[in-house]
């Protein structure tokens, strides 16, 4: 005997069919980032292309949403928005020092700026969080304390995330020249009295950015920019990611590779927000390497599903929409074999923090229980720039602190940390025991 399914099942079978065949077009955004979006590149780095003043909660401040030029990882010149907040009132003759935040993930589309969000310069608010309020993260930690010391916050978007082009995720140089390139917007916008000197703290993709800003000297002392001559006085790195720390050192052959490859998978595979960050961040280097595809190592129904998700959807409803369309069988979105890995692996390292000292002091906040970025990273990182004398702290933080909580356990000693690196005291650091530390 023949069973017959249920209308429910005929129906959902039905509407599941008719929207896989669905095609997308790009998010929604904003006027302000529709426009941006239109705008040429064409420019120095750090001037601003369109500004617009915005209301902030913060007290006694005064903010803006900001598009700026800026470039990727091959130096092709981008565009990239952001936040720009100031204390009202005149500035001291020296300017203001300015504080650049730089977030973590919040996934690929056009549509997912922390910038975008309604009034978006506030504190801190975490998707994962009890108190956090939106489908992403947003705002800018300490900026009302910040605000109350007299500096400038700015806060970039990164390129990609509303400023036209796709989010080159996870290429930290990308990302670090965004950075960069916020101060230099920053110091150029003279109602906010900003001067040369600042600083530059970031959060997980953010902490990467902050990394890789602080090993650019050639970058940071260009000249014929909006802003020449900035100085950082320090960089703080929040539950950082360094993926250039944990990769094989030197030459690269393509057996060493297949297996770095695998091993990726199969550490990026244990759920699906891991495995939202990995195909993220496969999304952000194709298109930033025109020697990569996603048909690399992704299947035929991988590199359409991933294409369209993240062309699309911030990373937490991204990861619901591989859950629900797969369930736990979402690896079947990896090739059993991948090829040409020597250059994906190559374009991992290139991408990430090149072996260079920092041009200023750095500071390192990690959490005993942070699943998301092992700490491991941040003691590689350290130990290999301690070798050939960097200044790097390494700071172990309270308690059991994860992933998600080093942000605000983390405020009250890296403001202080601040201050010193701007008063002009020398900093410590923990060089000398780098091994024995904890990880």
């Amino acid at each position: 005997m023949t069973k017959i399914p249920s209308l429910t099942a005929l129906v959902f079978g039905s509407t599941l069919s008719i929207l896989s065949s669905v095609v997308y077009a790009e998010p929604p955004v904003a006027a302000f980032y529709e426009s941006v979006a239109k705008i040429s590149p064409n420019g120095k780095l750090g001037q601003i292309v369109k500004q617009e003043k915005i209301t902030t909660s913060v007290k006694g401040a005064q903010a803006w949403k900001i598009a700026y030029i800026s470039s990727d990882v091959l130096g092709k010149k981008t565009i990239s928005t952001g936040l720009l907040v100031a204390p009202v009132g005149s500035a001291p003759k020296e300017g203001r020092p300015i504080l650049a935040w730089s977030h973590g993930t919040t996934g690929a589309a056009q549509n997912c700026g922390p910038s975008q969000i309604i009034n978006p310069a506030v504190p801190l608010n975490e998707y994962f969080l009890v108190g956090g309020n939106s489908w992403t993260d947003y705002g800018i930690p300490r900026v009302q304390e910040f605000i109350n010391e007299g500096y400038v916050v700015v806060a970039t978007d990164y390129q990609g995330q509303g400023g036209g082009g796709v989010h080159q995720y996870a290429v930290a140089v990308t990302q670090s020249h965004d950075l960069i390139n916020s101060v230099r917007a920053a110091s150029s916008v003279k109602e906010v009295g900003a001067g040369k000197k600042a600083v530059a703290y970031g959060w997980s993709q953010g902490g990467g950015s902050v990394l890789n800003a602080a090993s650019s000297p050639e970058y940071i002392s260009q000249t014929g920019t909006a802003a020449d001559g900035i100085e950082f006085k320090g960089f703080v790195a929040l539950a950082p990611y360094d993926m250039a720390a944990s990769l094989p050192k030197g030459d690269i052959d393509q057996a060493t590779a297949d297996k770095v490859m695998g091993e990726l998978q199969k550490s990026f595979s244990t759920d699906i927000l891991s495995f939202a960050h990995f195909s993220m961040a496969l999304y952000g280097a194709q298109a930033a390497y025109s020697n990569l595809k996603l048909s690399d190592l992704l299947t035929d129904e991988g590199v359409r599903v991933i294409q369209e998700v993240y062309g699309n959807k911030c990373v937490h409803a991204a990861a619901d929409t591989i859950v629900f369309s797969y369930g736990k069988d979402f690896t079947k979105l990896l090739k059993p074999m991948p090829t040409n890995t020597l250059a994906w692996i190559k374009a991992f390292v290139k991408s990430s923090v090149p072996p260079v000292n920092p041009v200023a002091p750095v500071v390192i906040y990690w959490g005993t229980k942070d699943t998301t970025e092992p700490p491991i990273q941040g003691k590689l990182y350290q130990i290999q720039m301690c070798k050939s004398g960097a200044n790097v702290m390494r700071v172990q933080l309270p308690g059991e602190q994860t992933h998600f909580t080093t942000p605000g356990t983390a405020g009250p000693l890296f403001q202080d940390w601040i201050k010193d690196r701007l008063a002009g005291k020398p900093a410590t650091n923990n060089c000398a025991m780098a091994e024995q530390l904890p990880s």
